[in-house]
């Protein structure tokens, strides 16, 4: 017991950005499910089960729209398919995690996979259970604003339009913490030239997977100097 309260203790301090960020996402998403009719319950289940950022937005419009399961089905592959490669990054990180290692992989959202690569346990700390514990954390805060902003939603009308912005917000103050935590910019202008040369030639709407394609390739020829170069 003694070593699961240390590694909780140790593992607060490092989700308390996600804490913020998630609050404030979450209320919004919270606040458009209401919107579109969701009742908490809904927003409750979907948080817990669901529980995928970015698609969670988009599911609002599934939601509302049509049945379409195929659709549905096609369009979270586009929007996710980066959780390909965070699975395959993370391989080596969840070795040894034993029961808790599908609660990992489920729980493995753009921020929590951003910790995650970038912390380790203090020394004397339970490796499973600090990265368990982030994963949990992080997992608590999308839930409990999720459900802030359901309950705001019901309380307060006002225009929702933009709302969704606040995801693509999120990534952006994500990447500038990346950017200045590091001396290293090579991953990042990797990703960043990937996405821009993609998105010029697949368009908007099918340029993830090239992206995401290119930048394993990169990474991969690039592994080298992304280990141990500097890139300033």
């Amino acid at each position: 017991m003694k070593q699961i309260r240390a590694a909780l203790k140790a593992a607060v301090p490092h989700t308390i950005p996600v804490f913020t960020g998630y609050l404030v996402l979450g209320t919004a998403y919270g606040i458009l499910m209401d919107s579109k009719g969701f009742s908490l319950f809904w927003i409750l289940i979907a948080s817990i089960f669901i529980y995928a950022g970015s698609m969670q937005f988009v599911m609002v419009a599934l939601l509302a729209a049509n049945f379409d399961p195929l659709g549905a089905f096609l369009i979270t592959i586009m929007v996710n398919a980066r959780h390909v490669f965070y699975g395959i990054s993370m391989l080596k990180k969840f070795q040894g995690t034993g029961k808790m290692k599908p609660y990992l992989i489920f729980a493995l959202t753009d921020e929590t996979f951003s910790i995650l690569c970038s912390t380790d346990p203090p020394e004397g700390v339970n490796r499973n259970w600090f990265l368990f514990f982030i994963a949990l954390l992080d997992h608590i805060y999308w839930i409990l604003g999720s459900l802030l902003g359901g309950i705001l939603g019901s309380m307060v009308t006002f225009n929702t339009k933009g709302l969704d912005f606040v995801l693509t917000a999120l990534f952006v103050v994500i990447l500038i913490n990346q950017w200045k935590s590091t001396t290293n910019h090579l991953p990042a202008i990797v990703g960043i030239l990937s996405a821009i040369i993609c998105r010029v030639f697949f368009g908007a709407s099918s340029f993830i997977i090239p992206a995401m394609v290119m930048i394993l390739f990169l990474v991969t020829i690039l592994k080298k100097p992304i280990l141990g170069g500097k890139l300033e």
